[in-house]
């Protein structure tokens, strides 16, 4: 009889238990921000196209001004409805999740960083704090990034100044699309997206088969339209092509962009010319092309213009007029290279990061040239150049920094 009661009353038992293990994940009631740990991390940025996270501190005054704005701002997004797995706001308590913290290089709270499938956008919010602020931005961010022309003839007009990337395809809703689109959420601000659909571009590819072409910047290539042979139908594969084609090797620095470029992480090796001078501009860049393509990873490859860039050039004991020249920031030092015509012989150049990152530059600056000679006792010590870049990072002074710099 006992057995009975027990096999009737088991489904209701599992329910309960059921409900309330939901509801110790999941509580209807909560709002604001999703929390963000380490164990959800990849989850959520995995889920989710857009993932917009507030690294704060609970001990930070600016952290806990911040906070219920952004938790406002997060219910908010939710109540526009966008579909699920479209956007997410989260926060990390950076104390208790100090591995989240370390691998995105947080230092500072409040620290807003956008997310777009699943990578780090490169640049951190820095705009107003306000509710109304945040869910116009996360709007922009679900805008569709791609440019639609109706007919063949628009692509003849398009901006010689600019990388493009053209899409010839049969119609929107195909799986395609989604993927380039959300390859250009990421790399809208590296190149122009454009997709024709139907009549609009059925000349250039067979039907049900999609074409993806890049296009130079006209000013520096008179190259054909470059074809895409991967897999449309996958992310990675896609988005490694394009990053590679619409970011170029070298790239010029400017007081616009030199924030960005900083928050990479990476020294610059840069070549600093007279903005009339684009012959030691062409050199450099096939010479990083021809032997430093190892090295990109470690390293940002730059030109700069040395008449806009005069400060630099002081801090090395140069000027205007000892241009061209070579140099590296390591952001903590500059060095420069000894001898500018010394780049076109092979293997100069790469010895010259070699230098760098086994710390002969350092020691050399600090105790001159390295000899199989014994070091004379009295030989004067000299400082290598401190790094005028890294005042061009973001400023350290705007938010709470990590409680060991107060």
């Amino acid at each position: 009889m006992s057995s009975n009661v027990n096999n009737k009353l088991s489904p209701k038992i599992i329910s309960v238990f059921i409900v309330l293990i939901c509801h110790s994940f999941y509580n209807p009631t909560d709002s604001g921000a999703v929390q963000i740990t380490q164990s959800n991390l990849d989850m959520v940025l995995a889920s989710n196209e857009v993932v917009f996270i507030n690294f704060y501190a609970e001990w930070c005054k600016f952290s806990n001004m911040l906070m219920p704005i952004f938790d406002d701002a997060a219910d908010a997004v939710t109540k526009e409805g966008y579909d699920t797995g479209k956007v997410v706001m989260g926060k990390v308590d950076c104390d208790r999740e100090g591995p989240v913290a370390t691998r995105f290089h947080i230092t500072k709270y409040p620290t807003l960083k956008l997310f777009r499938n699943g990578l780090p956008s490169k640049k951190e919010y820095r705009g107003q704090r306000s509710v109304e602020a945040f869910t116009e931005f996360i709007k922009k961010q679900l805008t569709d990034p791609i440019i639609t022309f109706g007919s063949l003839k628009e692509l003849h007009d398009l901006s010689e100044e600019k990388r493009h990337i053209i899409a010839y395809m049969d119609r929107r809703d195909q799986p395609e699309y989604d993927v380039i689109r959300r390859v250009a959420a990421n790399l809208k601000d590296e190149c122009v997206f454009h997709a024709g659909f139907g009549d609009a571009s059925q000349q250039m590819h067979p039907p049900g088969q999609p074409i993806v072409v890049f296009r130079a910047d006209r000013k520096t290539s008179t190259e054909p339209d470059e074809t895409y042979h991967g897999s449309l139908t996958s992310f990675d594969d896609l988005y490694n092509w394009v990053q590679e084609k619409c970011i170029p090797l070298v790239r010029e620095i400017t007081f616009e962009n030199a924030e960005e470029l900083t928050e990479d992480g990476l020294p610059f090796l840069i070549l600093f010319h007279h903005p009339s001078d684009a012959e030691s501009v062409k050199k450099y860049k096939e010479i990083i092309s021809r032997e430093l393509m190892s090295e990109k990873q470690n390293v940002n490859f730059l030109t700069a213009d040395g008449v806009r860039f005069e400060h630099p050039l002081h801090h090395l004991g140069k000027s205007v007029s000892d241009l061209p020249l070579i140099a590296i920031d390591s952001f903590r030092h500059m060095y420069l290279f000894p001898n500018y015509s010394d780049m076109e012989k092979p293997g100069k150049l790469k010895q010259f990061l070699q230098d760098l990152y086994s710390g002969k530059l350092h020691r050399e600056f600090h105790y001159g040239p390295e000899t199989p000679e014994v070091v004379s006792t009295d030989m004067k010590v000299t400082t290598p150049p401190e790094s005028t870049f890294k005042k061009l990072a973001p400023s350290k002074n705007r938010y709470t920094l990590l409680r060991d710099e107060l």
